[in-house]
């Protein structure tokens, strides 16, 4: 008897052996069961999936003895010359060598005759996108009113070949690459039936060879049977796929993480010395990288990801300590130099810039974590700053009844507001000087909304009076404009609404030298100064090139150091 390869002989026979494609099979099953079969199906999707093989089975259970049944006997004379090929009702037909006009008539032609032995007469195009454009025309008005005694199964790798003039005349059922598990699973239990003795590591090696396939991966496993006989190592498999490059992976990977550019030329000098193809070896470097940023990402949910579970651990382990922005920046170099690098007359120096540049980038830190460092330190440094100043803060005196008033308003406004940076200060203590007041108040607008809390960081509380409230700004401040606006200012007042506790009226003016937090001359050189300092910063060349390359970039706020103003 002929030697059967693996994938004719573990051929499935019937629905319940398909191996993931259980949306498909379920369909057919009830649509057998229901007596509602389509008279044409069109099976697409990946190479070596299972449509010719569903669409074998499809035929057995129409024409089995027994049926139509969605479980076929696979022992009557109809099944049996399903599954040898020798069915003269089953007709199986190339489309990439019977794609005329010529050929298609002929078919036309032969199905108005009965079936010989069976209760359908199926015909199977494989292939079926390489018929000509004449081909498929002719075909249409067969393939729309065909003899109840006909059905038709097309199957494609390329269903978009195909016109909808035909798509709208068949049932279509997309077929999916089956998982590495899956494959894994499937060669196992081969293994089991032949046996042969091979490790999972080793099966789960020629199922991620198979690339979604189960033919390819039963026709590599052929291969290495061959090559190593009916007791297989590792090393065999490794030899006989070629895998050598792999075990550079996640050396090359570990040198990158630990920004060692000299470890990362030392990999690379030894993997060409072996015979690597530095152009297949980047290849599976980026996978390698993308793999490293989903096991990142996605966690304990990384097998849905088709990485075999040995690795999974191991790159858990290798990105701990890793930003998920850094891996995801090295994914974005890997995949931005690929075109060059597949261009390049010498692969080896490519590969070496490519691989110190990923070396050398600075880790990336995330931007919440740059946020809260940046929070943490503004509260810490408002600690240490002493609670009352000189000439530049607003302080409650008996002597001045104005601000006086302006604090009775508030305290009368606010109840018992207590600040939430210190749950343990009391509403009169807070209300005590007007300033510790308007940086709750500054505080409170930050949390609800951060970039409108650092332009009101200038305000200071002019007045509250008859739930509006008041707030200055110093003349000429570069987002006064933008704040009297009424979209701002509508945020304002909701913001002001949720600390008050009630509806209030938000007003900005614009603060004279007089009316403001500094007096006399040297008050208003000082703002004018400040002023010129910040119109100076915005035209700065440095800052306007930032502006230029990060499109979504703007000012929020510019900082004067007042010991750097002359008076």
């Amino acid at each position: 008897m002929e030697y059967l390869v693996l994938a004719r002989k573990f051929r499935p026979q019937t629905f319940e052996g398909v191996i993931g494609q259980e949306h498909v099979v379920k369909t057919l099953r009830n649509s057998i069961g229901q007596g509602r079969v389509a008279h044409a199906f069109l099976f697409s999707g990946p190479r070596g999936v299972g449509k010719t093989s569903v669409a074998r089975i499809l035929a057995k259970s129409l024409n089995c003895e027994k049926g139509p049944t969605a479980t076929p006997c696979n022992i009557c004379s109809n099944c049996l010359e399903i599954t040898n090929g020798s069915s003269l009702d089953v007709r199986e037909i190339d489309g990439a060598s019977n794609r005329g006009i010529d050929e298609i008539r002929e078919l036309r032609e032969n199905v108005k005759f009965a079936p010989v032995a069976s209760k359908y007469k199926i015909y199977i195009i494989d292939e079926v996108h390489m018929l000509t454009r004449e081909a498929f025309n002719a075909l249409l008005k067969t393939l729309e009113e065909p003899p109840a005694h006909v059905i038709f199964i097309f199957a494609t790798t390329e269903n978009h070949k195909v016109p909808a003039t035909i798509l709208s005349r068949c049932q279509c059922y997309d077929f999916r690459r089956v998982s590495l598990n899956e494959i894994a699973t499937n060669l196992g239990e081969v293994a089991s039936k032949e046996g042969i003795k091979i490790s999972p590591s080793a099966l789960l090696w020629i199922a991620e060879a198979g690339d979604g396939s189960i033919r390819d991966a039963q026709s590599i496993f052929d291969q290495v049977i061959s090559y190593a006989g009916m007791d297989i190592k590792d090393e065999d498999v490794e030899e006989s796929l070629g895998l050598a490059d792999r075990k550079y992976l996640f050396r090359i990977s570990e040198a990158v993480l630990q920004r060692d550019a000299g470890a990362c030329l030392i990999i690379i000098e030894e993997a060409y010395l072996a015979g690597i193809d530095m152009k297949h070896f980047y290849q599976i470097l980026v996978k390698h990288f993308r793999n490293l940023l989903l096991v990142k990402i996605a966690a304990d949910s990384s097998s849905s990801f088709d990485i075999a579970l040995e690795q999974i651990e191991k790159m858990k382990n290798q990105v701990q300590k890793i930003s998920r922005e850094t891996l995801q920046r090295f994914v974005e170099i890997l995949i931005s130099e690929e075109a060059g690098f597949s261009r390049s007359q010498e692969p080896r120096m490519k590969l070496e810039a490519i691989i110190v540049k990923m070396a050398y980038l600075e880790p990336i830190i995330p931007l919440g974590e740059i946020i809260s460092t940046i929070e943490n330190i503004e509260q810490k440094l408002s600690q240490g700053l002493p609670v009352t100043g000189k000439n530049n803060e607003l302080q409650v005196s008996a002597n001045n009844p104005a601000k006086e008033t302006l604090k009775n308003n508030i305290e009368s406004s606010a109840g018992i507001y207590a600040s939430e940076e210190d749950n343990s200060s009391s509403a009169g203590n807070e209300l005590n000087d007007l300033k510790s007041f308007c940086d709750n108040f500054k505080k409170f607008i930050k949390k609800e909304n951060a970039i409108l809390g650092a332009k009101i960081n200038s305000a200071e509380i002019v007045n509250y009076e008859n739930e509006c409230l008041t707030l200055g700004f110093p003349k000429n401040y570069i987002f006064l404009e933008e704040i009297r606006t009424a979209a701002q200012k509508a945020i304002l007042e909701q913001i002001a609404e949720k600390f008050f506790q009630k509806k209030v009226t938000i007003k900005i003016e614009s603060l004279n030298m007089e009316n403001g937090n500094a007096n006399g001359g040297n008050g208003r050189k000082q703002l004018n100064g400040i002023n010129e300092i910040k119109r100076e910063a915005m035209n700065q060349p440095l800052l306007q090139k930032i502006m230029d390359e990060l499109s979504d970039a703007r000012v929020v706020e510019i900082k004067v150091q007042m010991g750097k103003v002359n008076s």
